[in-house]
């Protein structure tokens, strides 16, 4: 037997659907005080980091914002990242890290991207559209971090092979998956929990697996 489950946020923390909620799932309104006693500190956060601050953003704990001040690092309106095991059942192990490490790197983020737990590192350019979620622990990354040549990585061991990542609107990746350098993610696609993305994935498919391989098309009407 299902019951009905709502899941529209209520349009008032003082209406009675946000008291009721409040009731049924306490966990989520411990949430929001403690999101709301963070924000002046993520806001700070932010503004040292140079990252501008975006409408309608719902922080969940702190996360970690690394950007190489000769970098660019934009994200768009109603970001939601959640960086605290308590703030998603899933129990992400770390807060999000938001990485640029080098002068010329620009990390782009769309509207409306949601990220539980992770890291973002971006070296040359890592670009993610609208509506993209992203599952609890998972990696993007369009860096190899340290080079494959023995006596290169010793005499250069940050000096790794680095391709831009594209991620399209509306796609959805599941928890811990690992998405590498040079990748191209179309639209509307789902990588499954737990893959190794080390190539393209078309759009509106389903990808899975390590590495990730086409297992199924989803209807684009």
């Amino acid at each position: 037997m299902t019951t009905e489950h709502d899941t529209t946020p209520p349009e008032s923390l003082l209406s009675a659907q946000a008291v009721r909620a409040a009731f049924d799932t306490p966990w989520k309104a411990s949430n929001e005080i403690i999101r709301l006693m963070m924000w002046p500190l993520i806001r700070l956060t932010f503004m040292f980091s140079g990252v501008a601050w975006g409408s309608g953003w719902r922080l969940y704990g702190l996360p970690i914002i690394q950007k190489h001040r000769r970098s660019t690092m934009t994200i768009g309106a109603r970001l939601n990242l959640r960086s605290t095991a308590r703030s998603n059942p899933l129990g992400p192990n770390r807060p999000v890290v938001l990485s640029t490490r080098r002068p010329g790197a620009v990390l782009t983020i769309g509207d409306d991207f949601g990220m539980t737990g992770g890291s973002i590192v971006c070296e040359e350019r890592i670009t993610i559209g609208n509506r993209v979620t992203v599952g609890a622990n998972s990696i993007i990354t369009d860096t190899d971090f340290h080079p494959l040549d023995a006596r290169h990585r010793f005499e250069h061991p940050l000096d790794g092979a680095t391709a831009p990542v594209i991620i399209e609107d509306d796609v959805f990746i599941g928890m811990q998956v690992l998405i590498l350098k040079g990748v191209t993610i179309g639209a509307a696609s789902v990588v499954g929990a737990g893959s190794v993305v080390t190539r393209d994935v078309p759009p509106a498919v389903i990808a899975a697996g390590n590495p990730a391989r086409v297992i199924g098309e989803l209807s684009t009407e």
